[in-house]
């Protein structure tokens, strides 16, 4: 109802009580509701740049901390750079080979440190990356492209004892003269290493080696093979590494064993006895004699059945294949041919035929080795009295004949 001057009543004792809002200040709130989805959405915006940039700044942060963090390697490695390859590939490899945590943040590092900076370029080669390296250590390497300048070869076969006697006469690496490792626990092989690498470092790195190659093998082995472990695996491996120079003999030379221990036959290796007599040193003074062989020792396959207790050397790659991939063959006996590989037959009978081809060559080589002998000397004595011989003549050599006699027993009898 409209009261006096145009105004209305109020409806209740209530409204009679709120206080009247001039009409100049309903008319801003009104322009005020108007601007406020603006307002909103001009407040939502500042609060998103916030948030991304506070977030920019913590990933900025946690990519600095991860790329200067102490890489995962437990042990130096080297790690090779073709010609050609790309940073997508050497970041994924240097990821697998456990190098580095985080493919995606080495390559947003080298996205800013070489195409926002300019700072270079990934280089080929073949790199050391020390133990714990970091992303940065790791890139700064193979911008710099310092490649390795040093490398140490370790012979397949050779006993710890060696390895450790060849670490301590290399004067370019640092260190002490560590401890000898156990035997058959090392992979022989060529090993690049660094200005900061010490003796220890090429030994774990061997070790490593050694775990990664014989875990992967056994993964792949031939069901019906006779070892049952991958320590029994790398003893008749090493076995198999001194019987042999030939390596396409390995996995025939392996298929022997494997038969003789399938029908638990002895193994009769010479190489065990001389481990079981001269130990790790790998030098001796004498051939075999047959008490030796009739001696009994841990190590004399001779007497004992069965494997011996523990390697008797570092086999490689191939031997360890050899033994876990053997060939199929139903040979039991294997006999020196003279010419550094052997005869293999199934039978006694047809092995002894062998030993007696051996013995012929035998008797050949040591005549050769006589005259050869006689005639140096005959030469050297010629020489002491001054007197000349025919023109191009300084004594007799071997052309095209069999190697020298081998030191060690070759037949095998059950």
């Amino acid at each position: 109802m409209p009261g006096p001057a145009g105004q209305s009543l109020p409806r209740s004792p209530a409204e009679a009580l709120e206080p009247q809002r001039p009409p100049e200040l309903r008319a801003q709130e009104e322009v005020e509701e108007n601007d406020r989805p603006f307002l909103r959405m001009l407040d939502g915006l500042v609060n998103a740049v916030f948030i991304l940039a506070c977030m920019a700044i913590g990933a900025f942060y946690f990519i600095h901390s991860e790329f200067n963090r102490p890489g995962p390697l437990q042990v130096s490695t080297v790690f090779v750079v073709p010609k050609g390859e790309g940073t997508a590939a050497i970041a994924e490899r240097l990821t697998a080979e456990g190098v580095i945590t985080d493919r995606r943040i080495f390559m947003a590092s080298i996205f800013y440190f070489m195409h926002l900076k300019g700072q270079g370029s990934l280089k080929a080669g073949e790199y050391q990356f020390d133990k714990h390296a970091s992303m940065r250590q790791v890139l700064d390497t193979l911008v710099e492209g310092k490649s390795i300048q040093y490398r140490v070869t370790f012979p397949e076969g050779w006993t710890s004892q060696q390895i450790v006697q060849r670490l301590a006469a290399n004067t370019q690496l640092n260190g002490p003269v560590p401890a000898v490792p156990a035997e058959g626990s090392l992979l022989p092989d060529t090993y690049s290493f660094g200005t900061k690498d010490t003796r220890e470092d090429i030994l774990q790195r061997m070790a490593v080696a050694h775990q990664k190659y014989l875990a992967k093998l056994w993964e792949e082995r031939d069901p019906d093979i006779m070892v049952k472990t991958p320590e029994e695996a790398v003893i008749l491996a090493s076995m198999v590494e001194k019987e042999t120079g030939v390596a396409e003999e390995r996995p025939h030379i392996a298929s022997v064993f494997h038969n003789r221990l399938r029908k638990r036959m002895r193994l009769q290796s010479d190489p065990t006895i001389i481990y079981g007599i001269f130990g790790g040193s790998g030098m001796r003074d004498h051939p075999i004699t047959r008490e030796e062989l009739d001696r009994p020792n841990p190590y004399n396959t001779y007497k004992i059945d069965g494997l011996p207790p523990t390697p008797i050397g570092n086999p490689g790659r191939a031997a360890i294949e050899a033994v876990l991939k053997p060939a199929k063959t139903k040979d039991l006996y294997f006999v020196a041919n003279g010419k550094g590989g052997h005869f293999f037959s199934a039978t006694l009978a047809q092995h002894n035929s062998n030993v007696v081809k051996w013995r012929k060559i035998e008797r050949e080589i040591r005549a050769r080795q006589k005259a050869e002998a006689e005639a140096a000397a005959a030469a050297e004595a010629a020489k002491d009295h001054g007197v000349l011989l025919p023109e191009g003549e300084v004594g007799l050599t071997v052309v095209d004949g069999p190697p020298a006699i081998p030191l060690r027993n070759p037949s095998r009898t059950p």
